[in-house]
């Protein structure tokens, strides 16, 4: 393998670089955006529950907020529950798009690796067919060996860099996907439970 990587000449050096940079992005982002993680099972009932039984203070609000992407997107409201359904709706918004930022941190990255190292490749092809013609130029078609070293340079970078190129695209396409349901769950989540508490308020202005 090491014999393979160093025919493909200076240039495999940023493919390898870039391959454990995108290695790296993915375990990252395979445990950043855990479904438990991004947003817990139960949180909107616990929430409900903490406010019918009015257990739902300032410092549980903030300790909901510290718990989870979700749980921010909640406080948002829940720190705006006094005011109408639409001012809770934009806070939420407002906190939403900055957690869905967060939950796409270093995609851009990985897209970039997925551009950029097929590019790689294709210099590296460029630099090993420039060699080979240079060869040619300087000892004419006479030496197969030194006509093989460039052409596998040219074939090997390539490789390498497609090798890269192809599964960060793959995850940066997942990824993307993951973010925006992941998305999606939390404001269904944090409008149902701004429905709920709106419902409330309506109940308990009537009985007064």
């Amino acid at each position: 393998m090491w014999e393979i990587v160093t025919a493909g000449g200076w240039l495999m050096l940023p493919i390898i670089a870039c391959s454990i940079v995108a290695l790296a992005i993915v375990i990252e982002r395979f445990m950043t955006l855990r479904e438990e993680r991004v947003l817990p099972n139960n949180l909107v009932a616990d929430v409900w529950r903490m406010a019918s039984s009015r257990q739902l203070t300032e410092e549980k609000v903030r300790e909901i907020q510290k718990g989870s992407p979700l749980g921010r997107v909640i406080s948002a409201g829940l720190l705006n529950r006094s005011q109408e359904r639409e001012a809770m709706k934009v806070s939420i918004e407002e906190v939403g798009g900055h957690v869905a930022h967060e939950l796409g941190r270093y995609l851009n990255a990985l897209g970039t690796i997925a551009a950029v190292t097929p590019l790689l490749g294709l210099l590296g092809t460029v630099v090993g067919m420039i060699s080979v013609f240079t060869n040619i130029t300087t000892v004419g078609v006479g030496n197969p060996a030194q006509l093989a070293g460039g052409i596998s340079q040219a074939l090997i970078t390539t490789a390498g860099g497609l090798c890269v190129a192809i599964p960060s695209l793959m995850f940066h396409r997942y990824f993307r996907a993951r973010v925006d349901g992941l998305v999606i769950g939390m404001e269904k989540e944090s409008l149902k439970l701004v429905d709920v508490l709106q419902k409330r308020q309506s109940q308990a202005r009537v009985a007064t």
